[in-house]
């Protein structure tokens, strides 16, 4: 069996290469693009992110990217985010009093950590659930985080008792908060897996066998 393919995404995001260099030594062939053709054929693909929620929407926006991953979870394709890349899967975000509109796969809102100390920055454990994939073999390692906000509050209803809902992973900084998400064929973190050592690269390679 081939190395799968995974495209990340390229709409100006930062701090990309860690990323790209951590899925490619978990076994995945790994390309920067915005091509739509690419990031719709890709057997993955990895949406970044880096700085203000609605910064990193707008840059989404103007890309074209909402309408591509739109396409690709509807299509059951798998998509994975991470940090901001995460954050902008919720309602929608608010940053000193400015509200901005994420892309609505899940309810929530993207605010700031009531915590001691911010940015929260360092090794923090997580707390999955017990029949998580993400977290198959690390989920009593610790992670990275480097973020100052989070979403806090999960309220999530499924009408049809078959379908599964999405397992939710919390940790702790000042406040409980959602630190990682498996919908299908979406997982999102707001840790950084690629500069989590062998646990963040386990994280990855775990995703990279789902492809």
């Amino acid at each position: 069996m081939g190395r799968p393919e995974v495209v990340v995404l390229d709409y100006g995001a930062g701090n990309i290469h860690s990323a790209m260099n951590a899925l490619r030594h978990v076994g995945a062939n790994v390309e920067l693009s915005r091509d739509s053709k690419a990031i719709l054929n890709a057997d993955g693909l990895l949406v970044p992110g880096v700085g203000a929620f609605g910064t990193v929407m707008e840059d989404l926006r103007a890309s074209g990217a909402p309408r591509w991953i739109g396409q690709r979870i509807a299509g059951n394709r798998p998509v994975m985010g991470i940090c901001v890349g995460h954050q902008v899967f919720f309602e929608r975000g608010v940053e000193h009093g400015v509200q901005a509109e994420g892309l609505g796969e899940w309810p929530g809102v993207v605010e700031q950590l009531d915590a001691p100390m911010l940015p929260h920055i360092g090794w923090d454990f997580v707390c999955p659930p017990a029949e998580s994939d993400m977290f198959e073999g690390v989920a009593n390692e610790r992670f990275y985080f480097v973020h100052s906000y989070a979403v806090q509050k999960w309220d999530f209803e499924v009408g049809n008792p078959k379908i599964k809902p999405p397992q939710v992973t919390w940790a702790h900084h000042g406040v409980d908060f959602i630190a990682a998400i498996e919908n299908g064929p979406l997982w999102s973190t707001q840790f950084h897996p690629e500069k989590s050592g062998r646990a963040g690269l386990q994280l990855l390679r775990n995703w990279v066998e789902t492809l």
